[in-house]
């Protein structure tokens, strides 16, 4: 089969994979609770035919399309779920959901995936092996639904995965690919201060925990700034600083909350060490104490070398050399595809789906996100590119 009649099945396809991606987007479901949207996966998937489908959790959805001859197994994978964010987009098929909204594009990946499976059933008798269709749940909040479907088994046998993500970033038509390191590791934390309380007027009989928390915050940025080797430096963010609810009360309490990102494994375990000597010697100094809890996130997205040079052969053939931007910059933003890197080699892509003309300018996670739907081709044209390279040229 030939780019040209590639590209024919996928346009057989467009208005099904923008009918799913509205249906999806007007009924999205929040991590782990998505269990009515892989009830519609499964009952579009059983229209398809030769698949054999399985649900490894209620909210997830795993279907094998075996073709008529044997060879390896490779695996495609789309996240389904949505985010706690009211829509602002304006569309005619925002949310109908108030707070639950599909920001981040997973909507789209879900319909690009079905997408791929339906056009790869219609050539499963040219096809030299296996295809293991991942609609995986929970990919926004830790520990995440990657892992949880690694643990059930779900890459027994694959030889290797790839995954895509829209990004409005990036105008639709390019391919955004990075060999290596391309995403963060994510790890959150939970800081509380416990001081000694009393009134506003009184400071000297008090221990301050706000005007200690402010001194945290400035001292952990000096982690970043003094502590670590720039190249490897990481993000430390503080996000929320809370304490009080009075003008002349000066609390018992000050909580404060944040992420750490990086790239790197080492520095990933060095900097809760360098955190915790920070709250002990301000904490000590004013005569306060502290706790801290970290929360495990995801790990260290790395696109391995031999999926990485396939997935740029495949987008050079099937959506152009022009089209093929491959970047040295790894993203800050986390994914737990990488969980999946972890068991096997594996390739994350970036589809551009930004669209100034259309008002698709809005980053992820932004609750005006818009998606240029023509993009979605583009994706479909990619999982079924990378199986047609693998399993049939």
């Amino acid at each position: 089969m030939n780019t040209e009649q590639l590209n024919q099945l996928v346009a057989s396809v467009k208005d099904n994979v923008i009918h799913w991606r509205r249906h999806i987007h007007a009924n999205p479901d929040l991590t782990f609770h998505e269990v009515d949207t892989a009830d519609y996966i499964e009952k579009q998937l059983s229209t398809f035919g030769p698949l054999k489908i399985t649900r490894p959790t209620p909210n997830s959805v795993v279907a094998y399309l075996e073709g008529d001859y044997p060879g390896k197994t490779y695996a495609l994978r789309g996240d389904i779920d949505a985010l706690p964010i009211t829509e602002e987009s304006e569309e005619y098929f925002a949310s109908t959901k108030p707070g639950v909204m599909h920001a981040c594009g997973h909507d789209s990946h879900t319909a690009m995936l079905l997408g791929a499976a339906k056009v790869l059933c219609q050539l499963k008798h040219q096809i030299h092996g296996k295809v293991v269709f991942i609609f995986q749940h929970a990919e926004e909040v830790p520990p995440g639904g990657a892992q949880e479907l690694v643990d059930k088994g779900v890459l027994d046998g694959v030889e290797m995965i790839f995954g895509l993500h829209v990004m409005p970033t990036y105008p639709t038509g390019q391919v955004v690919i990075k060999s290596g390191v391309f995403s963060a590791s994510s790890d959150n934390f939970d800081i509380e201060i416990q001081g000694r309380g009393g009134h506003g007027s009184m400071p000297f009989l008090c221990i301050d925990p706000v005007v200690i928390g402010a001194e945290v915050v400035t001292a952990l940025q000096q982690i970043i700034s003094r502590k670590l080797d720039p190249q490897n430096a990481p993000v430390l963010t503080v996000a929320t600083f809370q304490a009080g609810d009075s003008y002349n009360v000066i609390p018992e309490r000050a909580k404060l909350a944040g992420t750490l990102r990086t790239h790197n494994k080492n520095v990933r375990e060095k900097v809760p060490e360098l955190v915790d000597q920070v709250l002990a010697g301000v904490t000590a100094a004013h005569g306060a104490t502290y706790e801290i809890k970290w929360t495990r996130g995801y790990t260290v997205g790395n696109n391995h070398p031999s999926a990485f040079d396939i997935a740029q052969k495949v987008t050079r053939q099937y959506v152009g050399e022009s089209a093929l931007q491959i970047t040295d910059t790894p993203l800050f933003g986390s994914e737990d595809f990488s969980s999946y890197q972890e068991k096997i080699p594996g390739c994350f892509l970036l589809v551009g789906s930004g669209n100034e003309a259309i008002g698709a300018t809005y980053g992820v996670h932004n609750p005006k996100f818009k998606l240029d739907e023509d993009a979605m081709q583009i994706g479909v044209k990619l999982h079924v590119g990378l199986i047609h390279h693998l399993l049939i040229a």
